[in-house]
This record gives C-alpha cells, sequence and structure tokens, in this order.
C-alpha cells in the first residue's frame, strides 16, 4: 500500500499531478476541499457540524477533520491500494493526527512528494488560472497572502515530514509529463 501525501504551496501543481498519479498508479485521492463540500452537501452528521464551523467562518477543527477523512480513507476498502492526501494536512497537529489515524489502521505514509516551486511561478500561475477560470481568489494580492500562510503554517511541515525520513523533493517546474516523470521516479522506488 502507498499512501502519499502530495505537497506543495497554491499553485504547485498538486491537483493537476494527483490525477496523473491515480491514472498511474491506481490511488484513491482525498482532496479535504472536495471532501468537506461533499459531506456538507450530503448532509452527513459529519458534514452538518462542518458546515456551522464553515458558516461561521471558522476554521474547522483538526479532530473533526480527521473523523471526516477517516470515514472517507476508510471507504476506500482494506484492500486499496494507497490513498494521495491532497491539502491535508497542513499543520503539524494534523500531520500527526493523520499519523496516529493510519497506525491505528495498521497503515502509514509511505511518501510526502513536496512540488519545489519558485513562489513567483506560483504567482504567475495562480494569476493565470484567475485570467482564464474567473476565481477570484487567484488575484496577486490574495496569491501573495496564501504564500505567506503557507510560508508560516504549512512549509514547516516539510521538515517534520524530512525526520519521519519520506520527504521527497520533485522540482515542479517543466512540463506537467516531466514533473510526473519526477514524482514516478519517487513512487516507483517505494
Amino acid at each position: 500500500m502507498k499512501n502519499i501525501v502530495i505537497f506543495g504551496g497554491p499553485g504547485s501543481g498538486k491537483g493537476t499531478q494527483s490525477e496523473l498519479i491515480m491514472k498511474q498508479y491506481g490511488l484513491g485521492h482525498i482532496s479535504t476541499g472536495d471532501v468537506l463540500r461533499q459531506e456538507i452537501k450530503q448532509q452527513t452528521e459529519l458534514g452538518k457540524t462542518a458546515a456551522e464551523f464553515i458558516n461561521k467562518g471558522q476554521l474547522i477543527p483538526d479532530e473533526l477533520m480527521i473523523s471526516i477523512l477517516a470515514s472517507v480513507y476508510d471507504g476506500f476498502g482494506k484492500d486499496h491500494p494507497g490513498i494521495i492526501f491532497d491539502g491535508f494536512p497542513r499543520t503539524l497537529p494534523q500531520a500527526e493526527a493523520l499519523k496516529q489515524m493510519l497506525a491505528e489502521r495498521g497503515h502509514c505514509i509511505a511518501a510526502m512528494v513536496e512540488l519545489d516551486v519558485p513562489d513567483e511561478v506560483l504567482v504567475e500561475r495562480l494569476v493565470k488560472r484567475g485570467e482564464i477560470s474567473g476565481r477570484s481568489d487567484d488575484n496577486e494580492e490574495t496569491i501573495r497572502q496564501r504564500l505567506v500562510v503557507y510560508h508560516n503554517q504549512t512549509a514547516p511541515l516539510a521538515e517534520w515530514y524530512a525526520g519521519e525520513g519520506i520527504r521527497h523533493q520533485v522540482e515542479g517546474v517543466g512540463t506537467i509529463e516531466e514533473i510526473f516523470g519526477r514524482i514516478c521516479n519517487v513512487i516507483d522506488n517505494l
């Protein structure tokens, strides 16, 4: 089983590369944003609780997020080939909680794949995406603020995963295929 955390700043290509990894290796995919929207849409008990926090403009507590992720993870069944965690964890307590949740099932994270992309390239990519998609949060001021939050809150996780011995840095600049080839080199050697 190859559970993988895909990691990188906003606009680093996590979603794009996750799609390719899923097709190549038959892995499942858990995107926290998608999961939350689905739980809320289906009005599950967890979704209703999550909606209460979101509607008040509050962050969802780690315990609730782990409960939701555990439920989705278990939905893949005991014999799945692995899951890509996209957008989670974002903090050290979340990483520790994910590790514990998986350990309770006799599983672990096989690799944290970090897409290494310079900030200026991330800004350029996201501004371009905003022009195409019309996403209001893809403007330069908001993007730069998201990068500050990423560097202050999320990036320190890279060192934690290095300490776990599973951090794999991949150059995230080049064609989609070139970047995917670098990721495949990591996964094929797990």
